[in-house]
């Protein structure tokens, strides 16, 4: 299995899965979601191991209007 972590909620997933996968499983919104293991930014198809523990990052954005 594979850990994600998304604020304060962990997730399982099943290993195999690629990243984008994986937040699509959780319910995530892969377009505005950075992941992110061992302080390294992970490619959306990235596969995640047995094992893995990765955090899922909200990105943020503004700008003047």
């Amino acid at each position: 299995m594979v850990r994600l972590i998304y604020r304060h909620q962990v997730f399982e997933v099943p290993a195999g899965l690629t990243v984008r996968e994986a937040m699509k499983q959780v319910g995530l919104n892969p377009e505005i979601t950075l992941a992110v293991r061992d302080g390294k930014l992970l490619h959306e198809n990235t596969i995640l191991q047995e094992g893995d523990e990765v955090k899922l990052i909200a990105v943020i954005s503004g700008g003047a209007v």
